[in-house]
């Protein structure tokens, strides 16, 4: 081939890799672009979505039921905070549970309201576990009658202009919100009880306080119960679950923790005590939650109160114990019940941060329109999930769980 005839070979060998790179890079750009607009589109769309669901957002309220715990206060900064200071909204706070929906009892919440408050111990809102909505206690001539006033609540609510009611509470309080969910009202759940025994999250705010006061107490007995070579037994809450119990058991070195989800028998407790002693360890601490119950047989009622969305109040169940080590087997014990104290009191640092957390994150599920959800803790991470899947059971401790392996490899007996 001769040199001119290679030289325009190439030529267009090279005009024609020019042409497809040309095409190559048009047919780029305008996929390129169209991907980049969908997404814009797409992004815009959400962000119009979110700014439509918080400009219908512009008033919320909050209240507190059922018992109260360490952190209430945390979790109600946070919502007036996060509320007023980042979202522009107005915060309106009942009065004592859902009484004060019925009966139209609130204060207007301000950033001012809630100075110094991240530190105490109850709820500047009060609360109630008695005043349930659907079956609420009035008197008509002179007689005690029980009422729906639920309606009367849902007219309160669209009178003060509520757009969502975050109501901070365990499962009773929660399956009432739930209750107001089904007849329109837009709630948002946060999760509060020291059981710790709420569906649907891992961990409830106020219950670690409530582990280190069982701790701290277990750690006092231990001095007494070896000075005088007795056995110390300490009565904790819980209701039907044994979350205290297994956790102050196992920070506090007991020696016996009994727990609703394993049936004990004395036998098995007294077993433990001898061994200890035949070592030389005359005292022993045995940590019981209030809803124990021995094998075969049932836990033990306190008192009952009519008028209470759970009526049944349990304890006692440590002074049955202790009558029965001293009776059956000639054991000396001496009884604490630990009670209120478990409730009261300023929160922990942990309970702090976590009822912090929960209170933001309610605030942001309302202005996301997660309504009919609770804000709950998996993992690290707080997320929102189905109210209704919070309240529809209890969540108890496994009886072959690693906890439960745990306290047992340390020799803690659970009376089996």
């Amino acid at each position: 081939m001769l040199v001119s005839e290679r030289f325009f070979f190439w030529y267009v060998l090279d005009c024609f890799f020019a042409w497809v790179m040309r095409n190559l890079s048009f047919v780029y750009f305008r996929l390129n672009t169209d991907l980049i607009s969908a997404c814009a589109d797409n992004s815009r769309e959400k962000e119009v979505s979110r700014k439509g669901v918080e400009k219908m957002v512009k008033r919320i309220g909050v209240l507190t039921g059922g018992g109260d715990c360490p952190g209430l206060n945390a979790v109600i900064r946070a919502v007036v905070k996060t509320a007023v200071g980042e979202a522009g909204l107005e915060v309106i706070g009942f009065r004592d549970g859902f009484r004060g929906v019925v009966l139209n009892e609130y204060q207007v919440l301000t950033p001012e309201s809630v100075v110094g408050i991240l530190i105490k111990g109850g709820t500047i809102l009060g609360s109630t576990n008695r005043d349930n909505p659907f079956h609420f206690k009035t008197e008509v001539n002179g007689q005690i009658v029980y009422s729906d006033l639920s309606g009367q609540a849902v007219e309160n609510l669209n009178r003060l202009g509520i757009d969502c009611l975050i109501v901070i509470g365990g499962d009773g309080t929660l399956s009432c919100a739930k209750d107001f969910m089904d007849k329109g009202v837009k709630v948002v759940g946060v999760p509060k009880t020291i059981d710790n025994d709420l569906n649907a999250t891992d961990l409830t705010f106020g219950f670690m306080t409530a582990v280190d006061t069982a701790t701290d107490a277990i750690e006092k007995l231990h001095t007494t119960a070896e000075s005088h070579h007795r056995v110390m037994i300490l009565e904790v809450m819980g209701r039907y679950a044994g979350w205290i119990a297994l956790q102050a058991g196992i920070a506090g070195g007991a020696d016996v923790v009994l727990i609703p989800e394993i049936p004990f028998t004395l036998e098995k407790v007294v077993e433990k005590v001898r061994e200890r002693q035949m070592r030389g360890r005359n005292f022993s601490i045995v940590v019981v939650a209030e809803g124990a119950k021995p094998l075969g047989g049932e836990m033990v009622v306190s008192r009952r109160i009519e008028d209470s969305p759970d009526p049944i109040r349990l304890g006692g169940i440590g002074q049955k114990i202790s009558t029965e080590l001293e009776q059956s087997f000639g054991i000396e014990s001496r009884v604490t019940v630990l009670g209120h104290l478990q409730r009261g009191g300023k929160p922990s640092a942990f309970d702090r941060i976590l009822a912090s957390r929960y209170g933001v994150y309610a605030v942001k599920m309302a202005l996301e329109g997660k309504f009919g959800m609770m804000a709950a803790l998996k993992g690290t991470e707080i997320t929102a999930v189905d109210l209704k899947d919070a309240v529809s059971s209890l969540r108890t401790v496994p009886a072959e769980g690693e906890l439960v392996k745990t306290a047992k490899s340390l020799g803690i007996t659970f009376g089996d």
